[in-house]
Order: structure tokens, then C-alpha cells, then sequence
């Protein structure tokens, strides 16, 4: 059977994180959050922020027992059951694969604002056939999209400083406690990426110490990147005028300036650097469940020349795609981050249930961080939560119905 072969350090995982996360999130939730929180996006961030480093130290410690594909999916059938790792799986599929067409649809209102749909549709096709080349591909991309981004957020930082009001508008806080918790749960979406380097786990050198090291050290710039972006965002625009904007940074810097236009081809640049990142995540994620017989067998075929999981890429691209015809991005950034919590919250669980000797945090960690998961996700659009649920009840049918055909087959093989 041909494998992932492991070809990356800690210095590629770390830029597939940082292309993962510095990608829609940064140039799109501000907005969303202080319709729900005003100036209380700040006090949201910090608790995203925190809930966000907690699941990351739960992963690292499982990471560094369980260094295969498929990231919690994989932990929880290990340390909990079939059952959890499949909800954990169909989650993770469920959410990201909304967040690939939400992304790439964002990209294309940035790109070429008239021909959205086409240019996200395009992207999904075109990073989908990078990532088939393999993950050495899908590094090297990473790479230079991160650099890109990283540049032209620190020309708009620059621009942007000259611009602080006399009397910073920051003292507007809308929705009260359950406001803020709701701006934490969107801000969330930020963070979720630093995930696809745990689901990487079969092709990264030494994995045990590699993938703890990457998803801190990526998650740690985020954090500092976006903390800092943030604050801009309310000194500058203030709450009112930073929920209704469109395109938050390009209005920091003055939309109609030569910068505005940068910072609209900088988003582009970095949705479509999520887009690497999250189809690699999602091909890995669902090769893992077909070994398993949780997802057609198919889905783990590896090419024998790129080593890289040729049909689930193919899969889920078409899925974003059709996404994309028919979904309205804004919903699903509720969607995704409700999905993406409670699979982190089962992170959490399965961290919990490891024995003494495969641990190095002490179970208070996983405690708060999963209470702190469910409460996010609950705070959540409640149109968010409902689809979560019931995506969650559609996938949990699927396989009892799959086991049963399975179980009843094999007793007729028998006969």
C-alpha cells in the first residue's frame, strides 16, 4: 500500500499553520464581531485567544502519542471510542468544508468583486491540484502567501498609525456578556488553522516533537498579529463604523486609496492561503476515516508518485465548489466555528482520557477548555448551532446505517 511519506521540519508545518490562520479571518470577522460585541470584540479576542491556546496544548500533547493522519478524529477513536473520533471527523469535514467556500467566496469579492463565484470556484480547482502534487507543494505556496501577507499587513499597520482620532471611539460594548461570548465564538474562526498541522501527522520528520512545536509557536504569532490588528481596527474606525464595514482593513487605510487596493489584493492573497492549508487538512482528515471504513474505502488512495491523497482532494474540492453555487458566506463562518468548537472540545476530551504516563498537562486544561469550547459554540447565531446539530445527527445516521449494511454483509460472506 503506498503511504504520505514524511517530508516536513517544524519550519513547514509552522507556514502551513500561519497560512491557515492568517487567511479570511484577519481581513473579515472584525466586522461581524462588533455587530455582536462593539468595543467588547477586544475582551472576545482575548477569550477566543485563550480558549484557542488551550485546544492547542491538548493537541500537542496528543500529537506527541498519536503522530497519523486525521488529528482529533484519530485521537478520539484512540483514547475514546469509534463513535466519538466519527463525530469528531464528520465535524471537522462538515465545518471545513463550508470554510473552503466561504474563503474562496471572500477571495473573489476582493479579487474581482463582479466575477466572485468564478474566481473562488477557480481557486478551490487550482490550490486543490497544487496539493495533489504533494505537501512539499503545499509548503512552498504556503510560504510565499504568508510572506506576502505578512508584508502588506505591516504596510497597512504603518499607513494606519497616522490615522488615530483625536479621541479614540472605543467605549460603545453592544449585546452585553452574551455579546462578547458571541464575538468569541466568531473570532474563533481566526485561530482554527493551526488544526491542519495535527492533521499532517504523517508527513512531518519526527512528529512527536514537530507538530507540539509548530501549532504553538504558529498559534503564538497569530495571536500576536491579530491582538494588535484588532485594536487598530476599534482606534481607528471605531465600533460603529467597524460593523458596518465591508472590508474592514481596506477602510483603515481608506478604501479608495492606491493602499485600500493593496490590502483588497493582500486579503485575496491570504484567503487563498487558508484555501492551501484547509483542502490539505480535509484530504488528510478523510483519508484517515476511509482506512477506517468510516468514509468509502476510496478516499484513501494515495498516488504512488505524488504521495498524495489524490481522490479525497478531489472530493472535497467538488464539495467546496458546490458550496460556493449555493451558500451565502456570512452564515457560514457561524456554521464552521460551531462545528470546529465542539470538534476541539472533543480534542479536549480525548486528552483527558489519556493515561498518566502519555501526559504532561494536568487535566484542569482540558477541563476549562472544553467547557470553554461548548460555551463559545452555544453563544453561537442559534441558525449556526441548529445546522451543527443537525449535520451531526445526518453524519451519526450515515454510519449506523453504513455499519449495519456492513455487519449484515459479512454475515452472508460467513454463510
Amino acid at each position: 500500500m503506498t503511504t504520505l511519506q514524511r517530508r516536513l521540519g517544524t519550519g513547514g508545518a509552522v507556514v502551513i499553520g500561519l497560512a491557515s490562520m492568517m487567511g479570511a479571518g484577519v481581513f473579515f470577522v472584525w466586522a461581524p464581531a462588533a455587530q455582536a460585541a462593539g468595543s467588547g470584540l477586544i475582551v472576545g479576542l482575548v477569550i477566543a485567544g485563550l480558549v484557542a491556546t488551550l485546544n492547542a496544548l491538548s493537541s500537542a500533547q496528543l500529537a506527541m502519542v498519536h503522530p497519523v493522519s486525521g488529528g482529533t478524529y484519530a485521537y478520539a477513536r484512540a483514547t475514546v471510542g469509534p463513535w466519538t473520533g466519527f463525530a469528531a471527523g464528520w465535524l471537522f469535514l462538515a465545518g471545513k468544508t463550508a470554510s473552503v467556500g466561504a474563503i474562496a467566496l471572500v477571495a473573489g469579492g476582493y479579487l474581482w468583486p463582479e466575477y466572485a463565484r468564478a474566481v473562488a470556484i477557480a481557486a478551490v480547482v487550482v490550490f486543490a491540484v497544487i496539493n495533489m502534487t504533494g505537501i512539499r507543494s503545499t509548503a512552498a505556496v504556503s510560504t510565499v502567501i504568508v510572506a506576502i501577507v505578512f508584508v502588506g499587513l505591516g504596510a497597512m499597520v504603518v499607513a494606519a498609525l497616522g490615522k488615530f482620532p483625536a479621541t479614540p471611539p472605543i467605549g460603545v460594548f453592544n449585546g452585553g456578556v452574551f455579546g462578547i461570548l458571541q464575538s468569541a465564538g466568531l473570532l474563533f474562526f481566526c485561530f482554527a488553522g493551526y488544526a491542519r498541522m495535527a492533521t499532517l501527522g504523517e508527513e512531518v520528520r519526527e512528529p512527536n516533537r514537530t507538530i507540539p512545536r509548530a501549532i504553538l509557536a504558529a498559534l503564538a504569532i497569530v495571536l500576536v498579529v491579530y491582538a494588535f490588528v484588532g485594536a487598530l481596527c476599534l482606534l481607528v474606525l471605531g465600533p460603529d463604523a467597524l460593523a458596518a464595514s465591508v472590508a474592514p482593513l481596506a477602510d483603515l487605510v481608506g478604501a479608495a486609496s492606491p493602499l485600500g487596493a493593496v490590502v483588497r489584493v493582500v486579503a485575496g492573497i491570504a484567503c487563498l492561503g487558508s484555501l492551501v492549508g484547509i483542502l490539505a487538512g480535509l484530504s488528510r482528515t478523510s483519508l484517515a476515516m476511509a482506512r477506517e471504513r468510516d468514509l468509502p474505502p476510496a478516499l484513501a488512495f494515495i498516488s504512488g508518485r505524488t504521495h498524495a491523497p489524490m481522490i479525497a482532494e478531489a472530493t472535497f474540492a467538488v464539495l467546496a465548489i458546490v458550496g460556493i453555487l449555493v451558500l451565502d458566506p456570512a452564515r457560514l463562518v457561524g456554521f464552521s466555528s460551531c462545528a470546529v468548537l465542539v470538534y476541539y472540545g472533543i480534542a479536549h476530551l480525548s486528552a483527558f482520557r489519556q493515561p498518566v504516563g502519555e501526559r504532561w498537562l494536568p487535566r484542569v486544561v482540558q477541563v476549562v477548555g472544553m467547557a470553554g469550547c461548548l460555551l463559545l459554540a452555544v453563544t453561537l447565531p442559534w441558525q449556526a448551532v441548529v445546522y451543527a446539530a443537525g449535520v451531526l445527527a445526518i453524519g451519526m445516521v450515515l454510519r449506523m446505517m453504513r455499519r449495519t449494511t456492513g455487519d449484515r454483509d459479512s454475515h452472508r460472506s460467513q454463510d
